[in-house]
């Protein structure tokens, strides 16, 4: 099988495949015609599929074997943006955007699974074909995943649409891919007074100014220098008037970690500096850490077995190395139970005005790199139902 000439014939379908679902973007857990749309095109394709966490979907394609079993995932959720470019396909539902590329992951992976199924009398493995729902929410992996469909897998490939790499690379590197990602809510409670006199309360916001400012001190004097470590208040929300010291304040942030071991222990230290800044000015506290994904570490024997996929169907000139980066994936919890890979498929082309980082109101990608992600997938699977026969 010429994996890339298949995939090349494909190109139209691909395109107007994603440019249809970043018209129509929707939601986590609301992905309702976005599933609809997936489980149309598996019909055509004659792949049955099962219905999971309520907009995810599962297909399942049987080769000449039972075994080994092979997933392939991608995310199909979008954001709450508002798009800003000027592309002839802009979303059409207003305040929402696939401004992460994830309208590109379910092109590539129907593009995979058209060409798989059309070629099914080669393949000597079932592939599970994974449409996720929630990724943005952080908890549509383990939604799918508790439904015990995806038990017996074998090896399991995602990947990554990819502006920091230009088109027509790929990024198949073992060890880290993503840092973990973890969610915290901080109520520092104080006593609410008169502005004129703060004496007589207990300032919610000069005291969270304070938590703020001890929690940096995590990565430059609590962690190893070698680790990376992010701990982020992104919002801070107090008071309702310019004259008025408020009864409290509400914080939010995130925080990163490549390292498993810290990762475990970043919850207890943040509570230890939140209290300890607290009672030293005579404040009390709330403290959610209501997230926590892991690391997403791809499988040294699976990065190999991916070297070679891409080798294989795109050419060894475009594989390139890139480290690992603080963001955060919930196909982390797949590589927990399952050896796999995760792919940064290089999507930027800066004439193109595909240069705007994911999550950007302008992001955009060129879309010949798709055909690069849909022939990774495929190819990923020859590849491995030889080595995990």
């Amino acid at each position: 099988m010429n994996v890339m000439e298949l995939i090349q014939q494909n190109r139209e379908y691909t395109v107007s495949l994603r440019r249809e679902f970043h018209q129509y973007p929707e939601l986590s857990w609301k992905e309702f015609r976005t599933a609809k749309r997936i489980r149309e095109e598996l019909d055509k394709f004659g792949i049955s599929y099962v219905e999971v966490a309520g907009t995810g979907t599962i297909a399942t394609l049987k080769g000449k074997k039972d075994h080994p079993i092979i997933g392939l995932r991608c995310d199909i959720d979008a954001l709450p943006i508002q798009e800003m470019t000027n592309l002839p396909f802009r979303s059409q539902n207003d305040g929402v955007m696939h401004a992460c590329g994830h309208d590109s992951h379910m092109a590539m992976l129907l593009t995979a699974a058209k060409v798989l199924s059309e070629h099914r009398d080669e393949l000597e493995c079932t592939v599970k074909f994974i449409f996720q729902p929630a990724e943005e929410a952080m908890n549509g992996a383990l939604k799918v995943l508790e439904s015990g469909l995806l038990d017996t897998l074998d090896t399991v490939a995602g990947m990554h649409i990819f502006p920091k790499l230009p088109a027509g690379t790929i990024s198949v590197d073992p060890g880290p891919r993503y840092t973990s990602a973890g969610f915290m809510k901080i109520k520092i409670i104080g006593k609410s007074g008169h502005g004129a006199m703060p004496e007589s309360a207990v300032d919610p916001i000069y005291v969270g100014a304070k938590v703020v400012d001890a929690l940096q001190s995590i990565a430059s004097r609590e962690s190893n220098p070698n680790d990376t470590v992010v701990v982020s208040i992104c919002t801070f929300h107090s008071g309702t008037l310019p004259n008025i010291i408020a009864e409290s304040a509400e914080l939010t942030g995130t925080v990163r970690t490549f390292n498993p071991k810290l990762q475990k222990q970043l919850p207890g230290i943040i509570e230890r500096i939140i209290k300890g800044t607290c009672e030293a000015y005579r404040a009390t506290y709330e403290f959610d850490y209501y997230i926590d994904i892991p690391a997403t570490i791809t499988d040294a024997h699976c990065s190999e077995i991916s070297r070679r996929a891409v080798e294989h169907s795109i050419g060894e000139e475009h594989l390139i190395q890139f480290p690992g980066t603080p963001g955060g994936e919930d196909f982390s919890y797949y590589l927990e139970r399952t050896p796999g890979v995760y792919a940064f498929v290089g999507c930027r082309t800066p004439e193109n005005d595909c240069l705007y980082e994911l999550h950007s109101d302008k992001f955009n990608l060129d879309e010949d790199s798709m055909l690069n992600g849909a022939a990774f997938y495929v190819q990923y699977t020859l590849e491995a139902q030889e080595e995990f026969a």
